[in-house]
């Protein structure tokens, strides 16, 4: 399959949790997009942003398998490098994620590459499939700083239905810890 050449040279970054509505970097462009292969998951123990290495609250990784509705970011070529290093300080902190160029379908039907962090299920932080009653019990007293794990779960979950995205478990949880 090959990958549309939009603006050669800018960086696409694809975002699927508080990316989307954090960015925290310049974009000259944002658009809804899909990644198919990998699906938004509560998977990952935040042990800096959402919770403490004691008490570890619970955020969202790239996990195998499905697809992910986010959003896509056409970062400006003079502006690539300094957003990279900014996300590496962002999302490597624990070095749960791996730094990934993903195919990415934009959904006007472009397809793009953009770069995604995808959990990297070999990392003590990875915490694979949870009951829904162990999930609520991390995201509920979790807190780092970046502020409380509820907050985090409601911002994704209200970002997502502005999208029109119906994410059942962040619909449920959202509800489960107001």
């Amino acid at each position: 399959m090959a990958m549309e050449i939009r603006n050669a040279g800018d960086l696409w970054v694809f975002g699927y949790g508080s990316l989307m509505w954090r960015p925290g970097f310049p974009f000259v462009e944002r658009h809804h997009a899909q990644l198919f292969g990998y699906h938004r998951s509560l998977c990952v123990f935040s042990h800096v942003h959402r919770g403490t290495p004691e008490r570890p609250g619970l955020v969202l990784g790239l996990d195998r398998g499905g697809r992910c509705h986010g959003v896509a970011f056409r970062v400006a070529r003079e502006e690539a490098e300094a957003t990279i290093h900014y996300l590496r300080e962002r999302e490597q902190v624990t070095a749960v994620y791996l730094e990934r160029r993903l195919p990415v379908r934009l959904k006007d039907g472009a397809r793009i590459e953009a770069l995604a962090y995808v959990v990297d299920r070999r990392h003590p932080q990875y915490a694979g499939r949870l009951s829904f009653e162990e999930i609520v019990d991390l995201v509920r007293r979790g807190e780092g700083i970046s502020g409380r794990n509820p907050d985090y779960v409601r911002s994704t979950h209200e970002h997502l239905v502005g999208m029109g995205v119906i994410d059942p478990l962040l619909e449920r949880l959202t509800r489960a810890v107001e």
